[in-house]
């Protein structure tokens, strides 16, 4: 497309449905581990069918079913068509062309390691995973990341991109992970060109409610 969105049809999550609007939360805030409040993504990418999120390339070695494999955790409303993804997985597909660059082979990411939504089972935070913006690499090319050794050395790596990007350490502790690579580029919300855009009367209106929250 010209504008340099994907060629998907672009949703604002006000126009949903009320039942897929209760799983997404457009625009609504959800607080972080640390009790701060983030503004969940507004706008999304319509996928229609399994077949288009497998011939789809979102970036030069990314499909889009890459990043919407999840498993029975997910709302029901999540595992049908069609299907909805923040525009920002488009942010994440590009830095992790830069994690295989620097890891040297094909990325793996695990079943609801991408985007899963705020209804998913273990969502009890702002987990970046609910913008779209975070992948759990479980395996690069021929090498599992199941152990420290090998989780810290392709961590080690991953931050010395210059870029965003963030890598949770090492641990079984609640923030940590022993048996993947955890990397995100923070909440990052986008609209690309083609969104229908704000209604300047609404946003207004509901950045008020937020404050009175």
């Amino acid at each position: 497309m010209s504008d340099g969105a994907l060629p998907l049809p672009i949703v604002d999550g006000f126009d949903l449905q009320d039942s897929v609007r209760t799983i997404l939360r457009p625009d609504e805030l959800l607080t972080d581990e640390h009790g701060s409040a983030r503004r969940l993504p507004r706008f999304f990418y319509r996928i229609d069918s399994w077949q288009i999120a497998l011939d789809l390339d979102v970036s030069p070695h990314f499909k889009l079913w890459e990043f919407i494999g999840v498993d029975v955790r997910e709302a029901s409303l999540q595992r049908l068509f069609p299907r909805y993804v923040p525009c920002a997985i488009t942010l994440l597909a590009a830095h992790l062309e830069l994690v295989r660059d620097v890891l040297g082979s094909y990325v793996h990411i695990s079943a609801n390691g991408a985007y899963r939504s705020p209804g998913h089972a273990l969502t009890r935070y702002a987990s970046t995973h609910c913008w779209g913006t975070a992948a759990n690499i479980y395996r690069v090319g021929d090498e599992w990341y199941n152990d420290r050794e090998s989780i810290q050395r392709a961590s080690t790596l991953i931050r010395g991109i210059m870029t965003p990007l963030w890598v949770r350490p090492y641990g079984d502790a609640v923030g940590e992970a022993d048996d993947h690579i955890h990397v995100d580029i923070g909440y990052a919300l986008l609209e690309p060109r083609g969104a229908a855009g704000r209604d300047p009367e609404v946003e207004h209106r509901t950045q008020a409610e937020a404050v009175e929250a």
